[in-house]
């Protein structure tokens, strides 16, 4: 990739010069689109980002967002007001390493991890909770496999390492991602205003300095590779391209962040990701309004004979680039050798250009503002999606269950978890492999180590569903948020705030950036409905290859606040009734039946009261009658009940046919109860409430469907279920 004509004449009308070759690399990247979001700023305005807990919305590194008050936590987002809102603070940020993670899986999804948490830790937070949405070609191919076995070891690896839980997640296959799977990452992370810093320059004078790795030769280019399609020799021709990663450096990196964040030497940071030092400097600089001085000689190098533009675009990892006073430089720089790390009074804050300077010549002198926001927006042709019609197969009862639960997208995924220390921490109160994880802010109970369960609990749940937006890209990112925020509401929680990674093929196809285009509508209509503020998010795009585009990939990362950290369990006690409470969509387009057996149908019909099902369902979530709380989703009523079930308790359901059983129409829960009047009263005016049957204590699943019934003990759901551990073990 290079700079296209357009763009260099741009370059060359600002600067009244030929850019340097250093220049024009640093154009390059910071101009590509994985940078300057050049084809997709224009649609972004669509997300609501403010909200009355919302303290640092889009544009950091990640966002910043009140935690409600322990009693407050439970109430409806547009019924707080700012006095509900602790002085405790999350952050939320998401980032993609998808043509990495095809390249080299290991590396490419281990980078990725320690990309996002210093993201989290450049606004003084400490990271606290992971989740990974990953999506591969289909599980049947070798390759496949191989990517999912790769990535999933380089997330494990790396969070395992540097202490930070994965709690959360998602794993979709899916033959769009044959020739590139995508591997979003989203973390939390804890602060308070005291601790909090930004991106963002505040003083001339001020001091330029670099902690942690010495920069090396990996990842140089790593922001224009992600801005193309990924050829067909891209495993071998681009590995230079991603960078390696070394946790154990960034667990030092962690702790000696969290010292300077606590004597406050700190004044802006920004970790060094996209473009290396040169994207990390002059986009700090340039969001405050400033220029800087640096000598890249002072750089401390891992490698020998280095030249200007690879110390400014390589992307090692494990780099930060603070901001400090003068009189603070010694007192970092003990710091970091205490924790073992490089660190480098490399330049400073001032006004005017930014400059870089290297064997005493200037390799960069131009408008920090204009490098970092002057790439012009794309104005590309949209093609609005198609919905197919309604052509549903005929197939036997049991081989289509048989088919839909043992699927690998609605099968256990117990594999990926398993390999992840989700409780590192000592925070997850609710582990993954439910609908949500829960982690425990006890800070809002005025005790940072509170046993009583007075905190607040903070649920989190990503993912999206390729099929849902393959079938109908509007309605189905729709789905998609109403999707997470349903996962948050069977525990009890209520929606927060969300970031999203909003991934998509070549913009420059018609078809594409249509299809692009209305993940990003219905992904924002429905956050609105459910007065749920994006406050950040990642664009990923030209996920292309030789097998064609990705299908329009809208994941998000939802977190939610309840009262305590508690939950109704997503497992069968055997002693109540069994009710679902929603509305159902009445079609299976988009569905996982149709996906094993064949056909077409348009997608479901969304409930038009989305905020008042998912508040209901919180409330009685929380009912102390009820045993059991499960969303139903990926493979409907005949999945949901699949994991309700276990070895000790079962159920006897009857469904009208095979539409009511296969239908995925999100905001829809599974409840055991003890008062289903209780429940009916709740959702009275506001939903459906249609009675299941009710749960037993034999550990046998009886599915009637239209007066067929098939019977299954737990011990064969578990098999079915058991598809990824059997064949990756």
């Amino acid at each position: 990739m290079s700079l296209p004509d357009s763009d260099h004449q741009l370059v060359v009308d600002e600067l009244g010069r030929e850019p340097t070759a250093a220049e024009a690399v640093l154009f390059e990247n910071l101009w590509s689109e994985h940078c300057a979001y050049r084809s997709s700023r224009p649609l972004l305005s669509a997300f609501d980002s403010e909200g009355e807990g919302v303290v640092i919305g889009p544009g950091d590194d990640a966002a910043v967002v009140a935690v409600p008050e322990p009693d407050a936590a439970d109430t409806p987002a547009d019924d707080r007001e700012a006095s509900d809102y602790s002085d405790t603070y999350i952050t939320l940020g998401i980032e993609s390493h998808n043509h990495p993670s095809y390249v080299d899986p290991y590396d490419g999804a281990a980078t990725g991890v320690g990309g996002i948490v210093r993201d989290t830790m450049s606004m003084g937070a400490y990271p606290i909770a992971l989740a990974d949405s990953l999506y591969f070609g289909t599980f049947d191919r070798e390759h496949s496999q191989y990517l999912f076995e790769g990535v999933v070891e380089g997330i494990s690896n790396y969070g395992n390492s540097i202490g930070v839980p994965t709690v959360t997640g998602s794993v979709d296959f899916h033959e769009g991602y044959v020739g590139n799977p995508l591997v979003n990452v989203a973390c939390v992370g804890l602060t308070n205003e005291e601790r909090l810093v930004t991106a963002e320059a505040q003083t001339a004078g001020n001091k330029l300095v670099l902690v942690g790795n010495g920069t090396g030769r990996d990842g140089l280019g790593g922001a224009s590779f992600a801005s193309e399609d990924l050829a067909e020799d891209a495993e071998t021709e681009d590995r230079p391209a991603v960078q390696v990663g070394d946790p154990y450096t960034e667990k030092l990196l962690i702790e000696a962040n969290e010292m300077l964040v606590d004597e406050n030497l700190l004044l802006s940071a920004r970790d060094l990701g996209a473009a290396g030092l040169g994207g990390a400097s002059s986009e700090l600089v340039a969001k405050g309004g400033f220029g800087a001085e640096i000598d890249l000689n002072k750089v401390h190098q891992r490698e020998p004979n280095m030249n200007a533009l690879e110390i400014l675009l390589a992307e090692s990892q494990e780099r930060m680039c603070y901001e400090v006073a003068p009189e603070d430089t010694d007192r970092v720089a003990e710091i970091a050798e205490r924790f073992d790390l490089g660190c480098s009074v490399i330049g400073e804050v001032r006004e005017g250009n930014y400059v870089c300077t290297f064997d005493g010549e200037t390799v960069v002198d131009v408008d920090p503002e204009f490098l970092a926001e002057g790439a012009p927006m794309n104005d590309l042709e949209a093609i609005e999606p198609e919905q197919p019609g309604r052509e549903l197969p005929d197939v036997d009862l049991e081989d289509a269950i048989n088919a839909v639960v043992s699927a690998p997208n609605t099968a256990s995924k117990r594999w990926v978890y398993r390999q992840y220390d989700h409780e590192v921490g000592v925070r997850t109160a609710l582990k993954p492999g439910d609908d949500t994880a829960i982690m425990a802010i006890r800070e809002t109970s005025g005790d940072a180590n509170d046993t009583t369960g007075a905190g607040t609990g903070l649920a989190f749940s990503s993912g999206s569903n390729p099929n849902w937006t393959t079938n109908a890209p509007y309605e189905g990112a729709q789905a998609v948020a109403l999707e997470n925020a349903t996962n948050i509401a069977a525990k009890g929680a209520l929606p927060l705030t969300a970031v999203n990674c909003l991934n998509g093929g070549n913009p420059e196809k018609p078809d594409v950036y249509g299809g692009f285009k209305a993940i990003v509508d219905g992904l924002a209509e429905m956050c609105s409905d459910l007065s749920t503020p994006v406050v950040g998010g990642n664009v990923s795009l030209y996920n292309d290859s030789t097998t064609g585009p990705i299908p329009p990939t809208p994941t998000l990362a939802m977190v939610g606040s309840k009262a305590g950290y508690d939950a109704p369990p997503a497992a069968l006690s055997g002693e109540g009734e069994l009710l679902v409470v929603g509305s159902a969509g009445g079609a299976l387009g988009g569905s996982e039946y149709l996906a094993q057996v064949g056909g077409s149908d348009g997608f479901p019909a969304l409930p038009a009261n989305a905020s008042e099902i998912i508040e209901t369902i919180a409330t009685v979530a929380n009912q102390e009658s009820t045993l059991a709380s499960h969303d139903v989703s990926h493979g409907g009523l005949a999945v949901a009940l699949a994991e309700l079930i276990t070895a000790d308790a079962g159920a006897e359901v009857s469904v009208d046919g095979v539409v009511d059983l296969f239908d995925e129409t999100p905001g829809r829960v599974v409840i055991e109860t003890t008062d289903p009047a209780a429940v009916r009263e709740a959702f009275d005016g506001v939903a459906p409430v249609d009675s299941l049957g009710s749960a037993t204590d034999d550990g046998t699943l009886s599915l009637t469907v239209d007066g067929e019934t098939v019977d299954y003990d737990s011990e064969t759901v578990t098999e079915l279920r058991a598809v990824i551990t059997e064949t990756l073990d």
